[in-house]
This record gives C-alpha cells, structure tokens and sequence, in this order.
C-alpha cells in the first residue's frame, strides 16, 4: 500500500513517519506541504494519506475535503491539538480516522492497516451475515495480523519475519536457531536474547492491543510453534 505522508515538520516525517512506516511494510513519500502532495499526486498514485493539520498555506482540514471531493483515498489525519470540535470538523471533512501527536507508531500502523482492508475491493462486497473470523491470520504478505474478531495488528518486519517462518510449520516446533538465521537472512542481526525480546515483546504487542493472547507457544529446549487450529493457514513466501 502507498502512503503519502504530509507533515510539515521536517524531523519527524524524515526521521520518525517515514522510517516507521517502512519498517510497517508500507511504501511511503513524504511532502511538507498541499501543494508538494498535488504535485507528486499528479505522477504516482496513493491509497492513504497521514495529513497532519497544521500544514503551511492549505490546512489539512481543506486538503482533506478536497481529496474527499475527488476520490476514495484513505485519509488519517494527525494533529497536536485536542480540540473536539477540530476532531469533529476533520471526520466532517471527510476523514477517516483521527490521531493526536505525539503519535504512537503501531496505533498509526495499525489505524492504516485496518484502513486498508475496508479499503480492500475483497472486502467491500462482504454479506452483513457472513461469519466472522474464527482463526488468527496472516494478511498482506504477513505485515497485517487480524485476530478471531477481526482486530488488527500492525507488524514490524522483524515480527513479519518471525510469524511467517513459525507458520510455515504449524504444529511443528522451529529451533530458535532456525527462526534467528531466518531474521539474519533477512538483513537483521539478530542473537538469542534479541529473539527473545522480540516475541516477548509481540505477544504484549497482540495483547494489548486485541486483549487477546496470542497463540505463539514456547517448546522447551526446542524453540517455539504456532498450533494449526489456531491459524488460517495460508502460505506466505519466507525470506
């Protein structure tokens, strides 16, 4: 999915929304301002846009009933204040969702993955009687988590290349030293205790963000599995 990313603070779009974002498995450009938008609008296509409100000359509240006027891009706008009435105008305008700086990352990550899925032509013809998910699963080549009822997690690609190498064997446990060179192979130096934090690290991730417990099993001596019955079992290329 394409993101473009208007903020007019330099360090925290060059340094902080950008980089996250790609870590998110999002691609991501970045504009300081409306009229840099239009102008990359003009040659490259996005499905969502952060636009914060704040913005030099075009505010983004203007910006995103513009965009509204003219499309169904995804919109999520950003902002310092906590003004209800701001809130109230920018969803008026057109928004789709509303976060407040300091903005936490996987709230962002994950506010735009489960925008991307209702934005999903898969998804928009769906039957109000269809039953819900039943399992967890793995969406958009494994950077999106959807729990059995249907919240959604944001993964880095450090959490991607764990879940995808552990249900590429389900029921089956994978040595911790497999899952480490699976995450060296894909580009992160990675040692046991930093394996460790990392699942430690997303399974408080899950819970705190579905309240639900993630089905990620500890095999002592062995490693870790992830059981089948618990998962949609889709196949996801690793590495």
């Amino acid at each position: 999915m394409r993101v473009a990313v208007v903020e007019d603070d330099e360090a925290l779009r060059e340094d902080i929304l950008l980089p996250a974002l790609h870590d998110y498995g999002f691609s991501a450009q970045g504009a300081a301002s409306a009229a840099e938008l239009y102008r990359h609008m003009l040659s490259q296509h996005f499905d969502m846009v952060v636009l914060d409100i704040g913005l030099p000359g075009e505010d983004g509240l203007t910006v995103a009933q513009h965009l509204r006027t003219m499309s169904d891009i995804g919109i999520i706008m950003l902002t310092g204040s906590t003004d209800r009435q701001l809130q109230i105008q920018a969803l008026h305008n057109g928004a789709d969702g509303y976060l407040i700086k300091p903005v936490d990352l996987d709230v962002l990550a994950a506010a735009l993955h489960s925008l991307a899925r209702r934005l999903s032509p898969t998804t928009r013809g769906i039957v109000a009687d269809q039953p819900l998910i039943s399992c967890w699963r793995l969406e958009a080549d494994g950077w999106r988590l959807v729990s059995p009822r249907g919240e959604v997690v944001a993964l880095t690609a450090i959490e991607q290349c764990v879940l995808n190498t552990l249900t590429a064997s389900y029921d089956e446990p994978v040595p911790r030293q497999s899952l480490i060179q699976a995450l060296n192979h894909n580009r992160y130096d990675c040692d046991p205790h930093r394996l460790e934090m990392v699942i430690h690290r997303l399974r408080r991730k899950v819970l705190a963000q579905t309240n639900e417990v993630l089905p990620l099993l500890t095999v002592r001596c062995k490693g870790y599995m992830v059981p089948g019955d618990a998962w949609h079992k889709t196949t996801i290329a690793v590495g």
